[in-house]
């Protein structure tokens, strides 16, 4: 009996070794020097998805999403469609209860207007529409969308709001709660085709390259290749989760901040000049060759 439980640990921990993922050691050297003087905590999980490395700071750690919370969001919009609960195209009608001050487009409709589904999704993730996207999670249902994540491996990322059990999670983390590595791991599941279904994760990536909040880890990547990505932010926290399909390979990376001095919203934000350097790191590291460098007087024109 001593002998079986013997090989049975051994065997597992010749499995965990051969699924462990191999760090890169001279990119976590690069992340680290650049966010050692940060004023706040910062949470880094970069993955090369063709060698499978991966160089991490803090990546396990709790992180309020913001705004990331709509990545979730789709995944379990399109869950219910997969379901037959919901359809794609079908009409939804705008009241004023669902207003939330702001500037999102969808606050500016008129109580009683119609809007189909796919239009109140496109909002929510290109534009990030908060009004939008709290209608998604309704529809889908918050405990509907926290159990697709719970089966889907996703530990520790949950919607907060406006759902039962949650509130001592909402007062600490706002919206919603990830960690840089599960946020990273849910784009890159997309990617891959494995969120919800093959056709339901072509669709959904579709919509996360069609990014109006262009001016952070986006301004640093060549606007000739396409790039998957979801933007966050609040006071205390800047958030960005971005997959390149690069030359050479495409890679995926997830930065968040907490508990950020700086809590001005203004292009020189301590949290966005972060997103803008690892972003352009990051790049510059996948793609050694590339001379590329973002145009003089860029923030001119960057939302």
């Amino acid at each position: 009996m001593k002998f079986l439980f013997n090989l049975i640990l051994t065997l597992t921990l010749i499995c965990n070794v051969l699924h462990a993922q191999p760090n890169d050691t001279k990119l976590k050297i690069l992340l680290t020097n650049e966010v050692k003087n940060f004023k706040g905590i910062v949470g880094v999980y970069v993955k090369n998805l063709k060698t499978g490395k991966i160089a991490c700071i803090n990546a396990d750690s709790l992180f309020p999403t913001a705004s990331l919370i709509k990545v979730p969001i789709m995944c379990g919009v399109f869950n219910e469609i997969g379901k037959g609960n919901l359809n794609y195209h079908q009409q939804l009608t705008y009241s004023d209860s669902l207003y939330r001050e702001g500037d999102d487009i969808l606050g500016s409709f008129k109580n009683g207007e119609k809007i189909s589904l796919s239009k109140v999704q496109m909002l929510s993730i290109t534009t990030s529409d908060n009004a939008a996207s709290l209608w998604l999670q309704k529809l889908a249902g918050s405990q509907n969308i926290n159990n697709w994540l719970q089966v889907n491996g996703f530990t520790h990322t949950r919607i907060n709001a406006i759902t039962p059990g949650r509130e001592a999670m909402y007062t600490k983390y706002g919206w919603g709660v990830t960690t840089p590595r599960e946020m990273a791991t849910l784009l890159e599941k997309i990617r891959l085709g494995k969120a919800v279904n093959k056709a339901a994760s072509e669709r959904m990536y579709r919509n996360l390259v069609r990014i109006y909040w262009d001016g952070e880890a986006l301004s640093a990547i060549p606007p000739y290749y396409q790039v998957a990505s979801k933007q966050g932010a609040v006071d205390k926290s800047r958030s960005e989760v971005v997959l390149v399909n690069a030359p050479h390979g495409d890679y995926v990376f997830c930065i968040i901040t907490k508990n950020q001095t700086d809590i001005g919203y203004q292009h020189g934000n301590d949290g966005f000049v972060l997103l803008r350097k690892i972003s352009a790191l990051l790049w510059h590291y996948f793609e050694p060759n590339s001379q590329w460098k973002p145009a003089k007087g860029l923030e001119k024109y960057e939302e």
